[in-house]
């Protein structure tokens, strides 16, 4: 709730205004949003319209295309943001020399992906990662144990 009070008093429109502003059309009901019917519910019970449904809210209701792991309108965003972070990243422009790199590090730039980023810092999360797809899609899902842990 603090980050819904936060993210309101900051300015940051509404879904279906955030949508609009992505040349997206906007959502007429809540069925449009998702096919979860979890979540539907609780939308109906918190939301009186679907104008009314928070930003951060929508983007964690959408149904994510097949083969994603989050919603298109976040995608969106994500790709806007990553492209800029990377365009303005001085050791992935101008600094991406042999000088500045050693090459060992060249080597890594040049031949990780997202998969073996993750793996390298966090190898715990190896049997969570798609099988054969990118770290972008769908994870597998995470079963308790009887133990209280988690397979």
């Amino acid at each position: 709730m603090v980050d819904l009070v936060r993210t309101r008093r900051r300015g940051v429109p509404r879904y279906n205004d955030f949508r609009e502003g992505l040349h997206k059309k906007r959502i007429r009901s809540f069925e449009e949003l998702t096919e979860n019917a979890e979540t539907l519910a609780r939308l109906k019970e918190v939301y009186r319209s679907v104008d009314e449904i928070d930003t951060v809210v929508g983007l964690f209701g959408e149904n994510p295309p097949t083969g994603f792991g989050f919603s298109d309108t976040a995608f969106r965003i994500f790709i806007l943001m990553a492209s800029r972070r990377l365009q303005s990243d001085r050791f992935l422009n101008v600094d991406y020399r042999p000088e500045v790199y050693t090459p060992l590090g060249i080597d890594w730039v040049e031949s990780s992906g997202m998969n073996s980023v993750i793996l390298r810092h966090c190898p715990e999360l190896a049997a969570l990662l798609p099988r054969d797809a990118s770290a972008f899609a769908p994870w597998r899902t995470v079963r308790p144990t009887s133990d209280g842990g988690h397979e």
